[in-house]
């Protein structure tokens, strides 16, 4: 008889690099960072998403200009950012997050300045998203080995 394999073995948790991508609403500039590094990592990375003040919905003029560039991101919901999902995570990316998001020691955090696209119609956001997929691209390049990604 041969022992049932446990759920999380460590090279379970070691295999995929992990990024959380954090801002005040998790409506707009996270939702799409995560929409495209989903996307363009095609399962490679481990992707979350959260707000530390999460709105009601995901904004529609985000969800318009990911559909532009063949994205659905309109089954979203903004998510309430969570210790476990900072610890779970290999790198936290924040946009505008302020102090509201936990800090440990062992991963690796960047701050985007990014302008927050709350309020605005989808041509001022396509800007913002052209912004955020290059700054997915570069993040890729760095987390996955050369010759793995595309």
């Amino acid at each position: 008889m041969t022992a049932e394999p446990t759920s999380a073995t460590p090279a379970e948790t070691t295999d995929k690099p992990s990024v959380l991508f954090v801002c005040v609403h998790n409506a707009g500039r996270s939702q799409m960072a995560a929409a495209y590094l989903t996307h363009l990592s095609a399962g490679r990375i481990e992707v979350r998403s959260a707000g530390s003040a999460p709105a009601d919905a995901v904004n529609p003029a985000a969800v318009e200009a990911m559909a532009e560039e063949g994205i659905d991101m309109s089954a979203g919901t903004p998510k309430v950012l969570t210790d476990e999902a900072v610890q779970d995570s290999d790198v936290v990316i924040t946009m505008g997050c302020g102090d509201a998001c936990p800090f440990y020691p062992g991963k690796r955090y960047e701050d985007w300045a990014l302008e927050d696209p709350a309020g605005k119609g989808v041509a001022s956001v396509r800007p913002i998203r052209d912004d955020i997929k290059n700054r997915v691209q570069q993040l890729i390049s760095e987390l996955l080995p050369a010759g793995t990604a595309g």
